[in-house]
């Protein structure tokens, strides 16, 4: 029996950690702490990298249709912000703020509103609906875009809505709203 406990002891120490093998084990585990202590401090002793502040003037929010791209790219350095705005593209553009075709288009619309804000201090937002749109066709009516002035009708009051729920979340920002139409890409503006 004494042989037994003999053997158990034997085993436990086989099985335990290197710090307590040690008769020092204090000493031991101290030491083997050290590398990752100097490791630490270093790490901590570097500043994060911080994202270099961007100043825009807008934020564009358009629909996610290529036909109206480079339209709505000329129209915006004919504005005077080539390079100095966020580009927001959805489907319907004014209808996603209303959360259509899907609720998760409105949120994703107002979480880039509020990083735009907040990140490159935007004093700005443009709306671009445009004609022909797939979204409003899905949405509202198949038949929309064969009777224009209807069509702009539906439109401009989505992109009124849309105004009104920046305006009232955002009482300082700027809102243009514009429509975008087949001939030659001409982009007309809506009033609020």
């Amino acid at each position: 029996m004494t042989q037994n406990i003999h053997q158990q002891n034997q085993l436990s120490h086989t099985h335990q950690c290197p710090c307590c093998q040690h008769s020092t084990s204090r000493r031991y585990f101290l030491k083997s702490l050290l590398p990752s202590v100097f490791a630490l401090n270093i790490l901590q002793s570097t500043t994060p990298a911080k994202a270099a502040t961007h100043p825009a003037k807008a934020l564009v929010l358009s629909c996610i249709d290529f036909r109206f791209v480079n339209a709505e790219n000329l129209f915006l350095s004919k504005q005077h912000l080539t390079g100095e705005y966020d580009w927001t593209a959805l489907a319907g553009a004014s209808l996603a703020i209303s959360g259509f075709p899907h609720p998760s288009d409105s949120e994703a619309f107002w979480d880039q509103l509020d990083l735009s804000y907040r990140l490159h201090h935007i004093n700005k937002v443009i709306i671009i609906d445009h004609q022909d749109c797939g979204a409003y066709a899905t949405m509202i009516d198949p038949h929309l875009s064969q009777d224009p002035v209807r069509e702009l009708q539906v439109h401009t009051e989505y992109l009124n809505r849309a105004y009104q729920s920046i305006r009232d979340r955002y009482p300082h920002i700027q809102v243009e709203l514009y429509f975008a139409t087949l001939n030659k890409g001409e982009i007309k503006t809506i009033l609020p």
